[in-house]
């Protein structure tokens, strides 16, 4: 495993002001993504079963390799003063918890603590999402938030269901918590403060957006453009790649190996885009072939 160690940088981006709902001027930390997230193929001879990158020396994006899954899914680990939090724990057939462990105990030792707590939350409940929470549920000083959206609602605080957004404190690092149902009723995505990244699981990624409520998605797309245009955010990463760099076009379905893949990251565009598409259908969704991701709606 190669973890890339980066030094931490304040960034200020400064935007014009808005008399409402008017995007502010953030002071966020700055970090870095790679030029790509190559997976690997079929085979996992010399391949990491975890990719791990430092973001930041406090945030690090994991994806799982593709010899162990064709949907090569995103993990993220975010760390405050209190306590860290791990955003999906994959689609199985690997170990996580030892990755994460690694990734903790070295935190640690450069932050001179003992110890810390650890949060286990989901962007939605299915199955290659979720996959390695048995390796934590037994795990000391460990919590794993339920799957079910009273689980979700409860943990975050989310009063109303899903016009209420929930928050989590890992302590000096706030995390917004966004209810976003339509792909699946528990689906969340989390806004980092400290560097304005929006994680939106697979509601919003470069690949296949497959809607199983098309009114529910609707309206959580609605309320990702409404935060978005008034938050500073500087990075929308969701859990999956399956569109190639070609545009128009995505990865067969069960595609393994994929060396000329999307960027993972998506700009205010592709999202404003997005929205504009979803709201003319008027919930009569069909397949839409957009030119960095698919609407691609399920039937119920």
């Amino acid at each position: 495993m190669r973890i890339t160690r980066l030094s931490g940088v304040l960034l200020t981006i400064a935007v014009p002001a808005c008399t409402h709902r008017g995007v502010r001027e953030q002071r966020l930390e700055s970090g870095q993504l790679p030029s790509t997230w190559y997976a690997g193929g079929a085979s996992c001879a010399g391949t990491p079963l975890l990719r791990v990158h430092a973001y930041n020396p406090d945030l690090y994006i994991l994806r799982q390799a593709a010899c162990t899954s064709y949907e090569k899914p995103f993990l993220y680990l975010i760390f405050g003063r209190d306590k860290a939090l791990l955003f999906d724990t994959g689609a199985g057939k690997i170990d996580v918890a030892a990755t994460v462990d690694t990734l903790m105990r070295d935190w640690l030792a450069r932050n001179g603590r003992p110890s810390i707590d650890l949060v286990v939350a989901h962007s939605h409940a299915h199955g290659d999402h979720v996959a390695g929470d048995t390796q934590f549920v037994s795990r000391a000083r460990t919590t794993v938030v339920g799957r079910d959206t009273a689980s979700v609602r409860a943990f975050f605080g989310v009063k109303q269901w899903p016009n209420d957004m929930g928050a989590i404190d890992l302590g000096a690092r706030t995390l917004d918590v966004i209810p976003i149902p339509g792909h699946q009723p528990a689906s969340i995505a989390i806004y980092d403060r400290r560097t304005g990244i929006l994680l939106t699981g697979d509601t919003f990624y470069p690949g296949r957006l497959y809607v199983r409520d098309t009114t529910a998605f609707a309206e959580s797309i609605a309320r990702l453009t409404t935060f978005v245009r008034s938050h500073t955010v500087t990075h929308m990463l969701g859990a999956h790649i399956e569109n190639a760099r070609t545009p128009f076009v995505d990865y067969v379905v069960g595609t393994v190996d994929q060396p000329d893949e999307h960027a993972l990251d998506l700009g205010r565009a592709q999202l404003f885009e997005l929205d504009s598409v979803v709201k003319s259908m008027r919930g009569r969704m069909t397949r839409t072939v957009l030119r960095d991701l698919t609407i691609w709606p399920l039937e119920r």
